[in-house]
C-alpha cells in the first residue's frame, strides 16, 4: 500500500494530498529512508514522520484492504515514539 494511502486510512494524516506534501517535503522516512508519496510499505515497516511541533515514529503492524472504521484505524500500527519539537 502506498504510503500516503495509508496515512489516510490509518487517520495518522486525515487528508491523503496532505499525506503527499509530507512526502514531498522530505519529512517522512520509511526504515530510515527517505519516502515518496506512492512508496509501498508493508507490515514490521518502521514509519518517522516530522510533524512541525512533534516526531511520530511508528511500526505498520496491518495493511488494510478497504475502508477502515475509525475505532479500527489505530490498530493499523504501533507508536515507537513521540516526542515534542522544539520551535525556535
Amino acid at each position: 500500500m502506498r504510503v500516503d494511502k495509508f496515512f489516510k486510512l490509518s487517520r495518522i494524516i486525515k487528508r491523503r494530498t496532505e499525506a503527499k506534501k509530507a512526502c514531498d517535503s522530505n519529512s517522512v522516512e520509511v526504515n530510515e529512508k527517505t519516502a515518496k508519496a506512492g512508496d509501498n510499505i508493508k507490515p514490521h515497516d518502521k514509519i518517522k514522520i516530522y510533524f512541525r511541533h512533534k516526531i511520530l515514529e511508528i511500526e505498520v503492524l496491518e495493511i488494510p484492504i478497504g475502508n477502515v472504521s475509525i475505532s479500527h484505524s489505530s490498530q493499523l500500527y504501533r507508536i515507537i515514539k513521540e516526542e515534542k519539537k522544539s520551535i525556535d
